[in-house]
């Protein structure tokens, strides 16, 4: 059985649109809708201005003092458009950006493997800077050691400022081989350049392994094989006995809708996982769980999130919380709550947010993200800390170290980081997760790093020393949190 949904008006047969409800990158196929006019607040000032627009059009062509291609007309016109709606994630796809929005959600492309976002909009509609969401895993941005909420400030020597976010994308992709040089701003001033040769990206899914009798699956993306993938970690993890789950959902940039919806239908057998909510109500859809479940309710769940848990991940994770099947430890997430659907024009398209999606209590955490029941962060950098650390970076040092010992065992990072210590007086721990972090990048990743990985070592305290149920009581869901933080904030602002 599907997920309950209210269902699209009429469609067009044979026309397909891409949904998703999770970043730039990854949409899932449907039927197009049927295109009812929106209605503006005058249908006369619609018709006005569309015949405005056409008679402009109509003019250029006619009078302008050169011939100009009615496509670079017409381009211009839509991308003004979109602009005016001052929301990074609607735009016009050329054909070049529709060409590569197909290949990414076939799964595989040219490109760095990162995935980015609109920083803060000019008044153009162009973007004050590109922000990093989260690097995909063993591919060539997450071996630079681009971190999210990273900012790429320049791009072969040229300046991100200024430019649409189709026009970034399409300098990071390009053919395999062939190197990209970016500028990375990490918090406010600690700024390193980074060379980074594409490669063809393909879509990863999951990681899973054993952490003593507790199963630890790793969600690296939403697609069409994550919930296939998941159900085998889940039947290994059950034929080994396990007790207890960790869901890894950090840097889980998201992916597609539905492939969230079947996660969260491996947890709860009932109830709504999220709804979609637009401008018309005949849109507007709830998904609810199916009676599909392979992990037993006795079975503690924690969910990871960072920063870099968007979209899609979010909906998970908000789900199991509101719910009241997991824990969440970590930091808090990215923060999207919108839905985008992709509308092909031929060989062109454009994208469109139409709907922002709620978790079961009722609450949309675009911009504001979900928070973690435990707080678990890495140690901030001090403006002082950035300064001496910047420093450091651009010694090469630590990359220099590890290609000369890429074997390190832990006492011999330890040893490294203590000498750094003593020059550069940095705290041991961020340098020794440094040095791992360069470490591992060198190599295929391990399925985890329970020695460095604080977050993941708070979870997998909380599950062996009997605390999770008693945690599990205290938990509150997204909508009391949210109403919590209103009344602090009345209560501030009042005294």
């Amino acid at each position: 059985m599907n997920p309950q949904k209210n269902p699209l008006p009429g469609k067009f047969p044979g026309t397909a649109v891409l949904w998703t409800a999770a970043t730039l990158f990854i949409g899932v196929v449907l039927i197009l809708a049927s295109a009812s006019p929106v209605q503006a607040q005058s249908s006369g000032d619609a018709q006005r201005y569309g015949s405005i627009i056409q008679y402009v059009f109509d003019s250029i062509q006619r009078r302008y003092v050169e011939e100009i291609d009615p496509k670079t007309i017409f381009e211009g016109a839509m991308n003004g458009m979109f602009n005016a709606l001052g929301d990074p994630h609607s735009s016009f796809l050329a054909e070049s950006e529709m060409s590569d929005l197909n290949d990414t959600t076939k799964g595989s492309f040219g490109g760095v493997g990162l995935y980015i976002t609109a920083g803060e909009l000019q008044s153009d509609g162009t973007m004050m800077y590109v922000e990093v969401v989260a690097p995909m895993e063993e591919t060539p941005g997450w071996r630079a050691g681009i971190d999210p909420m990273d900012r790429i400030i320049m791009i072969d020597d040229e300046s991100t400022k200024g430019l649409t976010m189709n026009e970034v994308l399409a300098r990071l992709r390009g053919t395999p081989g062939q190197p990209v040089r970016v500028m990375i701003r990490r918090g406010e001033n600690l700024e390193f350049p980074v060379t980074i040769v594409r490669e063809v990206i393909e879509v990863p899914t999951t990681k899973y392994a054993m952490i003593g009798n507790t199963g630890y699956l790793k969600l690296l993306t939403f697609t069409p094989k994550t919930v296939e993938r998941a159900k085998e970690a889940l039947a290994d993890f059950k034929s080994k006995q396990y007790k207890s789950l960790i869901l890894d959902l950090r840097n889980n940039y998201g992916g597609l809708l539905q492939s969230a919806v079947d996660i969260c239908d491996l947890f709860l057998d009932s109830g709504v996982v999220v709804s979609t909510r637009s401008r018309l109500p005949s849109e507007t859809m709830a998904y609810s769980a199916r009676n599909s479940t392979m992990v037993a309710s006795e079975i503690p769940v924690i969910v990871l999130i960072n920063r870099g848990s968007a979209s899609a991940s979010e909906i998970v994770a908000g789900a199991l919380k509101d719910r009241g099947r997991a824990y969440l430890v970590g930091e808090r997430s990215y923060g999207k709550g919108s839905v985008q659907q992709v509308v092909p024009l031929g060989t062109m398209g454009f994208r469109l947010t139409i709907a922002r999606y709620y978790t079961p209590s009722n609450v949309n955490i675009d911009k504001i993200g979900i928070p973690p029941d435990r707080v678990v962060k890495y140690p901030d950098f001090t403006p002082e800390d950035t300064a001496v650390l910047n420093n450091l970076l651009k010694t090469n040092r630590i990359s220099d170290y590890i290609k000369k010992n890429p074997g390190a065992s832990t006492l011999e990072i330890a040893a490294f980081a203590e000498t750094l210590r003593r020059e550069y007086n940095l705290d041991t721990q961020i340098l020794r997760r440094l040095i791992r972090n360069e470490q591992i990048r060198t190599v295929v990743a391990p399925v985890y790093d329970l020695e460095y990985d604080i977050q993941l070592q708070e979870a997998v305290n909380i599950l062996r020393n009997g605390s999770y149920f008693n945690l599990m009581k205290s938990s509150k869901t997204l909508k009391i949190l949210q109403e919590e933080a209103a009344r602090d904030e009345e209560f501030a602002q009042a005294s």
